[in-house]
């Protein structure tokens, strides 16, 4: 992840840019404390409001963060945006509450921004470890060959046809491209399950697929965030360095679950030792921020090394011990990703109101499109099941959820994206969450309900406190 790279922290942390002048510590702690009140406040109020209405709570906080950034209210908002001191409410409340003066406030502002900035990173990072906590690998091995065929077309194809295009028909270079098109790779397993399960198709040949297919995407994903968010590093296509990055990541992935094997024991006995509180939860976390800076190290992203890691701890005996401990934790920081994403999103650059806007909401309208038809099509890709239901399988695999939102973060922190794009990448990521739920109850023609399906409860709730 290259949310760090685009701080600029001096020592001590909290001085500003010419390091000549201190900050107030005190304001800028008043600050963050302020800044963490709106986020939660917006995280739950969308969360909430979102789930009851039948859409995952990741899409209200989305929404929320939306709400309180630059787009509406202001409440949140960062210098990297384009925005000053000047357009935060917060700013202006402590400059009246607090007795803040206006020449203190421009780096009370960006060392705010810094430490939210960072808290999103630390989100993140926890998330993808998570996920990996609850990604069995002896689950994908089980799926077989139909959900590993769904998985690479749902990959290939909206890839291959959203870079292609933004770069034939927008005229949208290479780097940029490659990201969006990396974003439409994305299926949420958190969505997917949640309704199969409460349509009673869970345990059905295509929910079975589309649930295979879809944890896949998320293993197939991880390895092409961390290809493109390596490109746009360096701000050029590299066609070694794409083949070093493919292998690199996929050699990790595979070096870290064989090494986990050996692992797991040390760390099952590690965690007997250990008698305090924590015991369990901190030995991990110091294993994941190991090979999340491992992967830095070797020019892949901390988060395939949060994921691995959480591969690995998968299979140990604490994982269950392991998952409840680190949902709080994860509960208090993975918002502040997903709302720190939403208050970037500038939604003003779609408004076609203004001519200049026009393009970005057409590379909306194009991504949106190329989103549903590049998953609806992968339905066409199984084979050997005589009556399936091909275009449930393909239904199944459109939602983007919170993997198509953490590929735009990890884009708008890396400078990669155009606030157009990212905007439209944004849109494209709503609009596929709100559309997945109606549709897959539509497609199915017969609906059950979940408590004749036997089993279907625990497996949708697959990933729902992080996404």
């Amino acid at each position: 992840m290259q949310f760090l790279n685009t701080i600029n922290f001096t020592v001590p942390l909290l001085a500003n840019a010419t390091a000549t002048e201190p900050v107030d510590s005190t304001m800028v702690v008043a600050a963050v404390l302020l800044s963490l009140v709106v986020i939660y406040f917006a995280s739950k109020l969308g969360g909430e409001l979102s789930n009851k209405i039948g859409l995952p709570p990741v899409l209200g906080e989305l929404v929320g963060g939306v709400i309180i950034g630059t787009s509406v209210l202001h409440l949140l908002v960062f210098p990297e945006g384009g925005t000053d001191s000047s357009n935060s409410l917060i700013m202006t409340f402590l400059q009246i509450t607090a007795g803040l003066t206006p020449e203190a406030t421009p780096q009370v502002f960006a060392a705010q921004s810094e430490v939210i900035s960072v808290l999103a990173e630390l989100g993140v990072i926890i998330l993808l470890f998570e996920i990996g906590l609850e990604s069995n690998l002896k689950d994908l091995m089980e799926v077989g060959i139909q959900a590993f065929v769904v998985a690479v077309v749902g990959v290939v194809v909206p890839f291959a046809a959203g870079t292609a295009g933004l770069m034939i028909i927008f005229g949208i270079s290479a780097v940029p491209a490659i990201f969006a098109g990396a974003a439409l790779t994305a299926t949420s397993i958190g969505i997917t399950s949640k309704v199969l399960s409460e349509i009673g198709r869970l345990n059905s040949k295509e929910g079975q697929i589309i649930l295979g297919a879809a944890v896949i995407d998320d293993v197939l994903g991880i390895i092409v965030l961390a290809v493109v968010a390596s490109l746009a590093k360096d701000g050029a296509v590299d066609v070694s360095n794409v083949i070093y990055l493919i292998v690199s990541a996929t050699a990790f992935l595979i070096g870290a679950v064989i090494l986990g094997n050996i692992f797991n024991k040390t760390f099952v006995a590690i965690a007997d030792l250990l008698k305090t509180r924590g015991g369990v939860v901190i030995p991990a976390f110091i294993f994941a921020f190991i090979m999340a800076y491992i992967a830095d190290v070797i020019n892949l992203e901390a988060i395939l090394g949060a994921f691995a890691a959480g591969l690995v701890l998968e299979e140990t005996d604490k994982r269950k011990e392991l998952q409840n401990q680190v949902l709080p934790i994860a509960d208090m920081l993975v918002p502040v990703f997903f709302v720190a994403v939403g208050a970037k999103t500038d939604l003003g650059v779609l408004n076609p109101a203004i001519p200049t806007n026009r393009e970005g909401l057409i590379m909306a309208i194009f991504l949106i499109t190329v989103a549903i038809i590049g998953k609806v099509i992968t339905g066409l890709a199984v084979f050997g099941q005589p009556g399936i239901n091909r275009l449930a399988i393909g239904v199944g695999m459109i939602p983007r959820g919170e993997v198509g939102l953490v590929f735009a973060g990890v884009g708008a922190a890396s400078g990669a994206l155009s606030k157009p794009l990212g905007a439209a990448i944004i849109m494209m990521v709503i609009l596929t969450t709100f559309l997945a739920p109606p549709l897959l109850r539509f497609v199915f023609p017969e609906p059950k309900t979940a408590a004749t399906v036997d089993g279907a409860t625990d497996p949708s709730l697959i990933g729902s406190n992080s996404k």
